[in-house]
């Protein structure tokens, strides 16, 4: 199917269903609503020369109407392209002049580093700005005006749903670089939302979906994924801790959505134990590995909702799932277990390869390497990037993961993130794991600098109060050996993050290593 089929499908439960609640703002509107919403938006868009498959950047603030927005794009067929509002403008700019975007929709509150990227962006033509007129451009409201849901043209369907087209050119993290643009198919898109539908469906009639993260990041595909059980989206303009706290009761929040470091900001608010949180159902954890031991302290604080996803931008969101259910059991019965990151997924093939492609001993560390629809189909006009990552018939992560005997999935580095100091590989996240424990620890960022004896020492960055770093090293000693535990250990008030939000090990390596080779992330 094609990527507004899946809003279709959850218009079709129940029309008359509060689809989009904006806090800020105070927009609600219906699946009924919404529909004739982002039809009249599509007819808009055609009428001001939008075509089949073309391209459209979303930029702004969480706000119901870029929501719409999205929709009304896959309903006229086109691509998406997300604009990060953490970008740096050149980098958002580089983006954007590589995939030839020629649409934009911006809220006003991003009119100057619009007018930045328009003036290093020759490819962009048409403008709209989503709640007022600046300048030239047009506000969604006059770009619609005059254009009824009526007027929208169904682009031509296949009886599979256009299963080929693209639903959008997905920017890669690019932390060793320009971001490549990952082609995701209807396919690809499709099997995504039907996987993660899947988990999470089922245990509610009545599901509100809670949107704090960057709807024109992670957020975006998630909202798609539970608007299709027919979700109502509230959504807040973006992450506040006691506000999300507060939202949970008040609306009777069933489904959301965080990264780690956001769920560790909730657990230490003031306000975290004068809410009621026992209507939530699905507590996704996504974007990097969560310390077992704050998932376990999460469980006692929110009950038995906790669950985890693994995936990246090739293979979107649930190549691996970690259901709520068996959260709840280890948290009690084996803590050590909340380390993993889930199974892998009916919808994709996964296998731990070595360097020569052969698979590696259970239980043994290896390259995560996956097949199957859910992976993208390729790097946008980039070739030899597609055929690196696509060795030996699988598409390679750049992950480094191990299976237990129970088949959980472990992510234990970044293949380029590995320690290796004296010989002995030691694999950065487990020594993150470790530290976090500690519960003056709030986070921990590890990675290798060099030794002149043994060519790499492991080195912790932390945030952490009323600890010094020397229990902190016991600690890390007695649980992990000497061998692994750090051997330095830096406090900082925050961990400097990258756009997409994880840890830029690449910003803390540069007082160490400078212009050296070892400076990956």
């Amino acid at each position: 199917m094609r990527a507004i089929d899946y809003f279709d499908r959850g218009h079709d439960r129940d029309p008359q269903r509060l689809a989009v609640v904006d806090t800020a703002t105070g927009l609600k509107l219906t699946f009924a609503e919404t529909k004739e919403l982002s039809e009249r938006i599509a007819a808009a868009l055609q009428r001001g020369g939008f075509e089949n498959q073309d391209l459209l950047g979303l930029y702004g603030p969480n706000d119901g109407m870029l929501l719409v927005v999205l929709l009304a794009m896959w309903r006229a067929n086109g691509k998406w392209i997300p604009v990060n509002t953490r970008n740096a403008i050149d980098a958002n700019a580089g983006y954007i002049n590589y995939v030839r975007c020629k649409w934009l929709v911006y809220h006003s509150s991003k009119a100057d580093e619009v007018q930045q990227l328009k003036d290093r962006c020759p490819v962009m033509r048409h403008f709209v700005c989503l709640d007022k007129r600046v300048g030239d451009d047009p506000s969604l409201e006059e770009f619609m005006a005059g254009v009824t849901a009526a007027d929208f043209v169904e682009p031509e369907v296949d009886a599979f749903g256009n299963l080929s087209d693209l639903v959008g050119i997905f920017p890669t993290g690019g932390t060793t670089g320009p971001s490549k643009g990952a082609n995701v198919t209807n396919l690809g898109w499709g099997t995504m939302i039907e996987t993660a539908a899947d988990a999470m469906g089922g245990r509610t009639d009545s599901p509100v979906a809670l949107v704090s993260a960057p709807i024109t990041h992670a957020a975006g595909p998630i909202a798609l994924s539970t608007l299709s059980l027919g979700a109502t989206q509230v959504i807040l303009p973006g992450f506040d801790a006691e506000r999300v706290l507060r939202t949970i009761a008040e609306y009777k929040v069933t489904h959301m959505y965080l990264p780690p470091t956001a769920l560790y900001q909730l657990m230490a608010s003031p306000e975290i134990g004068e809410h009621d949180y026992s209507s939530l159902r699905i507590f996704i954890l996504v974007g990097s590995p969560c310390s077992p031991e704050k998932l376990r302290q999460a469980v006692e604080i929110f009950g038995p909702c906790m669950c985890q996803s693994y995936g990246q931008v090739e293979c979107p969101m649930i190549v691996a799932w970690f259901p709520p259910e068996d959260v709840a059991r280890f948290a009690r019965e084996a803590p050590d277990k909340l380390a993993a990151c889930g199974r892998p997924t009916r919808s994709i093939r996964v296998a731990l390869l070595d360097d020569d492609g052969r698979e590696v001993p259970r239980g043994e560390a290896g390259e995560i390497c996956a097949r199957g629809a859910l992976v993208s189909h390729s790097y946008f006009e980039k070739p030899e990037e597609t055929a690196e990552v696509r060795k030996f018939g699988w598409h390679h992560t750049g992950d480094v993961g191990k299976f237990d005997a129970d088949g959980y999935l472990y992510i234990v580095d970044r293949k380029k993130d590995m320690v290796v100091s004296g010989g002995f590989n030691v694999f950065t996240a487990e020594v993150e794991a470790a530290v976090t424990e500690l519960a003056q620890v709030r986070e921990a960022c590890v990675f290798g600098i060099p030794h002149e004896k043994w060519g790499e020492q492991v080195h912790a960055v932390v945030v952490a109060e009323g600890i010094t770093g020397a229990e902190i090293i016991a600690y890390a000693k007695d649980r992990l050996g000497g061998v692994k535990a750090p051997k330095s250990v830096e406090f900082v008030p925050e961990i400097p993050r990258t756009a997409a939000g994880k840890m830029d090990k690449k910003a803390l390596r540069v007082k160490y290593w400078g212009d050296a080779q070892r400076m990956v992330n």
